[in-house]
This record gives C-alpha cells, structure tokens and sequence, in this order.
C-alpha cells in the first residue's frame, strides 16, 4: 500500500511508554471480566470500564499523551491512514449524507490505558469509544495478526484503523446511539445480531475508504486486497471459536462470520457507496 505519501493527522496523541494505565484491575479480574461478557453477550468492555470506576471510586483521570505524528514508523504508519480516512471522508460524508464529517481522535498505547469507555487493554483488541469519539490501539495488535492470525500486510493494518473510523462514521450518522439504545432493551440474541450489524457496516464503510482512496490517490498495490480479505476471514467470529473452543456457536456472534466479513468489505469496496452499507435493511447478512 502507498501510504507514504498520505498527509499525517495531527489529531493522534501517543501514550506509548506512559505507565499506569490499568487502573488498578489486575489482569487476571481484566480476563475473568471478559470470559463473563462473553457468555452473557455483553460488551466486556462495559464491564470492566464499571468495575474499574468502582476501584477508583467513580473517577475518571485522563491520561494525556504527546500529541501529533509520532517519528517511528508504525506510529507514522497509523497517523497517515488516520489522515487518508479524514480526507476521504471529509468529502464522502457531506457528498453522500448531507453531514459534515468531524473526525476522531486516534489514541496509541501500549498494554493499557484509559478512555472515555473505560480501561482499555492491549488484549481488547483495537475498538472506538463513542463517549469520547476515540480510537484505541496498541499497535503491537499487528504483530499478533501476523504472528496468531496469519494475516498481515500494510492494507491489513489500515483495514483494522479504517474499520474502527468506520464506526465513528457510524457515530456521525446517529447509527450508534439508536443502536445501543435498542440493545439495552432487547435479550441477548438480538443484542448480538445488533452488534453483528454494526459491525459488519463498519467493514464495508472501511471497503467504502479504500474505494476512495483508490480513486484520488491509487493507494493500493499488487496483492492489497488480498491482504485485507485474509484479515478479515481471520477475525470472524466463527474461525476465531472454532479455534478458541472447537465449536461454533452463531447466536453468540458480535462480529459476524468471516464470510459475512469480507462480503461486506468487498461490497464498499467495490461500490463506494455508504448507502450500500445499510446492514440493518439487509435481509440477509
């Protein structure tokens, strides 16, 4: 991928290296915490962000970071992508949807830290917290995709940051807060299948970004997007059981399959339509 000619955002701030991010949980509660969210169907990081503001009596202490284009590579690597999706969709947005695109901040640490969510630790995984309209990520994320997952390569890095943008677009698009809304009233079941929507939708809105950047910039190279197809099989929910538990189970499912996946991703890629990603009027996912 040619990112290297991207404009760098300045709206990322490193935390990398900071201590005292935890809050206090231990990792072993951070576990215990997540394996219970699982078989509930509740999103782990709400409960570990509840517990961590009881361990600290309610507060909530921001931790502040540098701020701007960090100088190693990686860092440069994350703010550049963060940069293409504001100008792709400081024009998609207002073009396709009638709405002006404000973008979100991107937060890098490294093990733990905290957001507008709560605790944020390394083993969550990338994720978007709408409170504060951030992205967290520990970019040692892309070593584990290489290393656990097999799939790696910089279009598959910059799928797993445009996919996390992609639910800010969600958020501008007031897609998120009628969806958690839903899911404080539903069962289980449906609770998964809204999450299963949302995030199939911000695969095919990271598909929508590509689209774009492929036009204005011809960003993508030889074997590109055959790189973010073997992510996105990687990370669905079935492969991911039926190597953690040797089972499949899909009411259980908050992601969605790797079919469903790179079906969604290929479909905003193909069409650059954000209309085209409409996974609640999709009858079938």
């Amino acid at each position: 991928m040619r990112w290297e000619d991207f404009r760098t955002s300045s709206n990322v701030e490193d935390r990398r290296g900071i201590p005292g991010g935890a809050g206090g949980l231990g990792i072993g509660t951070i576990v215990v915490l997540g394996l219970i969210g699982w078989a509930l169907g509740i999103d782990p990081r709400l409960l570990i962000g509840g517990a961590e503001m009881i361990a600290n009596q309610g507060g909530y202490q921001q931790q502040q970071g540098r701020q701007g284009t960090p100088q190693d590579e990686m860092g440069r690597f994350a703010a550049a992508i963060l940069g293409n999706t504001e100008d792709v969709w400081g024009a998609v947005l207002p073009q396709q949807a009638n709405r002006p695109y404000k973008p979100p901040k991107l937060v890098l640490f490294s093990g733990a830290t905290r957001s507008g969510c709560g605790a944020a630790q390394s083993a969550m995984g990338p994720f978007y917290c709408p409170l504060d309209q951030t992205v967290y990520i520990d970019l040692s994320f892309f070593q584990e995709m290489q290393q656990r997952f097999r799939a790696g390569g910089d279009f598959a890095y910059a799928y797993v940051i445009a996919h996390e943008v992609g639910h800010h677009v969600e958020n501008q698009l007031d897609i998120l807060p009628r969806v958690q809304a839903r899911q404080q009233e539903v069962g289980t079941a449906e609770r998964n299948q809204l999450s299963v929507r949302v995030e199939l939708m911000a695969d095919c809105l990271a598909g929508v970004w590509a689209h774009h950047s492929q036009q204005r910039w011809q960003s993508l190279e030889q074997g590109d997007v055959e790189e973010a197809i073997a992510a996105a099989e990687a990370i669905g929910d079935d492969r991911l059981q039926k190597q953690s538990q040797g089972r499949v189970v899909p009411d259980s499912f908050t992601h969605g399959s790797s079919e469903q996946r790179v079906r969604w991703l290929m479909t905003g890629l193909k069409t650059g339509k954000i209309q085209a990603c409409d996974t609640f009027r999709a009858s079938r996912l």
